[in-house]
């Protein structure tokens, strides 16, 4: 059985993932953490997701919690994932990391660590976005240079990063099957006179607006016909279930770092 801790536990994702333990035989929650301000600290984690008591209190810190995990998951934010990476590192714990929003300085951080824990780490963890990358390298490397390509994506209100990780994944997925550095071809959103679109450029759209979960398309659009490919999520269980393979993946990993295309075997 393996032991999962869960960070920010009372938030929409937290408590997705307390119910995709609490459904999954293989696995048992272990440990629930929130900010020390929270006022869910102390709470049971399995009432505050609604799901009945688990008899796991939600705790202020990773490092009351730490000694009750085989493995962590982390979907919070960049600040916060990276002080729990560190505690992991520090007590050989490994971690799922679903948080996006990253800095390329704090992507070496957890590249760093991966020498010393294995690693998880995908901006999406929905098997069904994973194989749309599968999809779209795919699609890239036949339609090549004859289309033009738009990441379009939408999500809810309260998302404080755009575009999200996983729009920005599925341009760099496209990017490197058509031999592009999505850094310098990338154009994010248009305004006003911008010329004649530039074929080798991928653009991307955003919206926040809602309660949507998540919605992606790419689009490669050439004279007289274009291929979409679109995932849409409605619910957040998608990206826990996903999280919680992840984890049960990892159970045998010393160290390493890998994504949702190696748990899935999509390499």
């Amino acid at each position: 059985m393996l032991n999962i801790g869960i960070t920010g536990a009372a938030g929409r994702m937290g408590r997705n993932l307390i119910q995709a333990c609490f459904e999954n035989p293989a696995v048992q929650l272990s440990a629930a953490i929130e900010h020390e301000s929270s006022p869910f600290i102390g709470r049971d984690a399995g009432e505050v997701a609604g799901i009945g008591s688990l008899h796991v209190n939600i705790v202020p810190s990773i490092d009351e919690a730490i000694n009750s995990l085989h493995t962590l998951i982390d979907f919070t934010r960049p600040e916060v994932t990276l002080a729990n990476l560190q505690s992991c590192v520090e007590n050989g714990r490994n971690i799922v990391i679903g948080t996006t929003g990253f800095s390329d300085e704090e992507k070496q951080q957890i590249q760093k660590a991966s020498e010393s824990i294995a690693i998880v780490f995908a901006p999406n963890m929905s098997v069904g976005v994973n194989l749309c990358f599968k999809l779209l390298d795919i699609a890239a490397r036949v339609l090549g240079d004859d289309v033009d390509i738009e990441v379009i994506e939408a999500h809810h209100r309260h998302k404080v990063d755009a575009p999200s990780g996983t729009a920005l994944r599925m341009g760099e997925v496209v990017a490197e099957a058509l031999g592009r550095n999505l850094d310098e071809c990338a154009v994010y959103g248009r305004e006003g006179v911008t010329g004649e679109r530039d074929r080798k450029t991928i653009g991307f759209e955003t919206i926040r607006a809602g309660d949507i979960v998540g919605d992606h398309t790419v689009m490669f659009a050439g004279i007289g016909e274009r291929v979409e490919i679109t995932h849409k999520a409605s619910s957040r269980m998608t990206f826990a279930n996903g999280a919680v393979r992840a984890a049960l993946w990892l159970e045998n990993k010393n160290s390493g770092l890998y994504d949702m295309q190696d748990v899935l075997d999509l390499r």
